[in-house]
């Protein structure tokens, strides 16, 4: 078992790597646009970028035992033990600040006084540019007391100012020190006191981040200034609003806990433009972080953010027709729209359709689908579609598969499913009878041409060529399960019934059927795949999934790529947050619940 993590974050700062065994915080991030992705602040090798201390009576109390739970599924919350004195820790990333606050409390358990030296410390080792690979940022680290306010400054240079970080503790008598060598720059933060029996007293540092010395500081005084009990008050209430009450402890905890973790890691606010982006994962500890795919935000973050905030799903479609219209289509981008990954896929092309069709049904609003920028990427997908039909078949090609993998045959059934649908909105929201036709073209063209026959069942291939050939297979990114949840199919049709038997039979090789946690892998990650769960949810396999998710111990409770077969653990892409939303949307619809207050 390797090191277990508790993610936690708001809009602009993630804390990807709070380290369960010791409390230390071992990077923060932050988007920044100018640099198309993310920034990763890491500490060092012997020490983490930030982790709390405690020194009895002039001697080192490590801190032990720590038991964690998290405030209303997202805040961390440590209790521990260090020497005579019981330790609760709490990292707060209050939401609507450009930063994020540690808080200990400390209780004297002996019945003797004892002196206590508490705080922070830490070694900011280095500086790291993640966007899929991460590369280590040139420039120069520099740790100073500001002349603006006299609080202690972290910033980076590469020629002007990147960035900067400002720690403010709540108690004035905090003493801070530093110093600077080859292993970076580590620091302490410091407060005495002297504990009586079941004496208490808590420590708290307010972390600022911003482009320099000013800003940095000043997001740290503003919640100095708010203080704790107003910033987790603020920010339980906003937590609370969005939580959804399941009957099952187990399953309330892992839907409300993944949601945030969709919320604060597949979206966020750029440090530097204050833009609202959309990312894979905002954690570096996913293998291809901080970038955008079509597919991944909106097909599966963006329905989990709609059941739970409107209005910010409506800013994430703004996003997708402003910055990254042009692209529309193409296997990844940065997050400023430009082409990271080149290759076309189709499902990719028709995911805004379908996520302003879903918007548009669930909330009635049709002002967006007037907005230029949005009519504008619409016109721009048919017309990239229609470069895709065959010449004399209505089926659409496409390049790339769900996984981002390289098709076998270039026309695939689930992609032309959604080019189904998503004409069908289309004609709706754009008033164009001929769409609705064209629409109906595609559904007798599926049904026409990849509708195959063994063994007197007819099933539906995977992908086909048009000349005959074709292949049994399944993809959890983009599902033929899934076809009833698009409405192409009724889930007791037939055909559709044969072809989930075909893949979940135990003679095909990535069903993995009769293994504890079977679900359906492919060779992208020849393992279950989280995504199939959510599959297996919305088509109807309710026990068997929740089964899974309650007992599946996954990256920490928090959804990834694909896990073991057997164990349950992880075993590929750690931190998937979009992957989280749709899970989460999943088993919202299975289980039929609303979100409320508790």
């Amino acid at each position: 078992m390797g090191i277990r993590y508790f993610p936690t974050g708001n809009e602009m700062i993630s804390i990807p790597k709070l380290n369960e065994a010791t409390g230390g915080i071992e990077d923060v991030t932050f988007l920044h646009m100018g640099y198309k992705g993310l920034v990763e602040l890491r500490g060092g090798v012997d020490i983490s970028l930030m982790e709390p201390f405690v020194e009895q009576d002039d001697q080192p109390a490590p801190l032990s035992s720590l038991e964690w739970d998290r405030l209303q599924f997202w805040v961390p919350h440590f209790s521990g033990q260090a020497g005579h004195i019981r330790v609760e820790g709490t990292v707060l990333t209050p939401i609507e600040e450009r930063g994020f606050l540690y808080r200990m409390e400390l209780t004297n358990m002996d019945s003797a006084p004892h002196a206590i030296v508490c705080g922070l410390q830490g070694c900011w080792n280095s500086a790291w540019h993640c966007v899929n690979e991460d590369k280590q940022i040139e420039g120069t680290m520099h740790c100073f007391e500001s002349g603006w306010n006299g609080s202690l400054i972290f910033d980076m240079r590469c020629g002007v100012p990147l960035f900067c970080f400002a720690p403010m503790p709540e108690d004035s008598s905090c003493v801070s020190t530093w110093e600077q060598s080859d292993a970076g720059v580590c620091y302490r933060l410091a407060h005495s006191y002297t504990l009586g029996p079941r004496q208490r007293r808590t420590v708290t540092v307010y972390w600022g981040f911003g482009m320099e010395e000013v800003s940095a500081a000043t997001s740290a005084k503003e919640m100095l200034r708010r203080g704790y009990p107003y910033e987790e008050a603020q920010t339980l209430l906003w937590l609370r609003e969005r939580t959804l009450w399941l009957e099952d402890d187990a399953l309330r905890r892992f839907y409300n806990t993944n949601l945030f973790f969709c919320l604060f890691f597949s979206t966020g606010i750029t440090l530097d433009t204050e833009e609202l982006v959309l990312v894979t994962s905002r954690s570096p500890r996913y293998y291809v972080s901080a970038a955008y795919w079509d597919r991944d935000s909106l097909l599966w973050s963006f329905p989990a953010i709609l059941d739970v905030d409107r209005g910010l799903a409506r800013r994430m479609l703004e996003y997708v027709f402003g910055r990254q219209r042009r692209n529309i289509g193409i296997h990844s981008r940065f997050i400023d729209g430009t082409v990271l990954e080149p290759g076309f896929e189709l499902d990719e092309l028709m995911a805004p359709a379908l996520s302003l069709g879903r918007y548009v049904e669930a909330t009635g609003d049709l002002t967006l689908v007037d907005e230029r920028e949005v009519r504008r990427g619409l016109e721009d997908i048919l017309q990239k579609l229609e470069r895709q039909r065959h010449p004399h078949t209505a089926l659409y090609s496409t390049f790339l598969q769900p996984t981002d993998d390289e098709i076998v045959y270039p026309y695939l059934t689930y992609d032309n499913v959604l080019v189904w649908k998503g004409l069908t909105i289309l004609a709706k929201l754009l008033g164009r009878e001929e769409l609705t036709q064209q629409a109906q073209q595609v559904k007798q063209a599926i049904w026409d041409n990849c509708v195959m026959e063994q063994n007197e069942k007819r099933y539906f291939a995977w992908s086909i060529d048009l000349d005959g050939r074709h292949d049994v297979y399944d993809e959890p990114p983009g599902s033929l399960q899934l076809l009833p949840y698009w409405g192409f199919c009724d889930a007791g049709d037939p055909v559709y019934r044969n072809t989930v038997d075909m893949i979940r039979s135990p003679g095909y090789r990535y069903s993995f059927a009769g293994f504890p946690f079977g679900e359906i892998g492919c060779p992208h990650a020849p393992h279950p795949w989280l995504l199939s769960v959510a599959n297996s949810l919305l088509c109807g396999r309710v026990k068997h999934s929740t089964g899974i998710l309650k007992n599946a111990t996954m990256d920490n409770g928090i959804a990834c790529e694909s896990i073991d077969e057997t164990t349950g653990e992880c075993t590929t892409g750690e931190a998937f947050a979009t992957c989280a939303g749709f899970v989460c949307h999943a088993l919202r619809t299975a289980m039929g619940g609303t979100a409320h207050a508790e």
